[in-house]
């Protein structure tokens, strides 16, 4: 399932993203989420995206370490790289894990569903934050996030 914006056009397809600064975070222990956060705000901040942007990737990020440290049975890691296309920079954020996957994407994808007693509202609210966002998981054996967000400024 792909939520794809048009900015910058054509950019989801791996070959036209040039990575700029990748960093993989391990999560594993509940002070891992507030490091993913971190290290996610200083790489926005860096490529110059506006404050506004820096919490709504810093939001999705916790959002996605949280799922990882409280669904994925072993944790997973969060992949947070800074990405150069079509004149523009973006903010990729993958979550994977090898946990119990995903049984309804659709449902989890809905405002108010929840399968631990939230509120329901994180993989929609990180869906709505990012520009783009595709998710991918088999039962028993893990699942794959991608969340992306463009900066609304040209690079150099």
């Amino acid at each position: 399932m792909l939520q794809s914006s048009s900015f910058p056009p054509q950019t989801y397809t791996k070959n036209t993203n040039e990575k700029i600064r990748e960093q993989i975070v391990r999560i594993h222990e509940e002070e891992n989420i507030a490091e993913a956060r971190q290290k996610a705000k200083r790489i926005a901040e860096q490529i110059g995206f506006r404050r506004s942007n820096i919490y709504e990737i810093a939001t999705s990020v916790s959002e996605l370490a949280n799922n990882l440290f409280f669904h994925a049975y072993l944790g997973g890691e969060i992949t947070l790289c800074a990405l150069k296309a079509n004149g523009y920079v973006g903010m990729e954020i993958m979550s994977r894990d090898k946990g119990p996957g995903i049984l309804d994407i659709r449902a989890a994808l809905t405002d108010g569903f929840s399968t631990n007693g939230g509120l329901g509202s994180g993989l929609p609210g990180v869906k709505r934050l990012m520009d783009d966002f595709k998710i991918e998981s088999r039962l028993n054996q893990g699942t794959t996030i991608i969340a992306r967000k463009w900066s609304s400024c040209q690079s150099e």
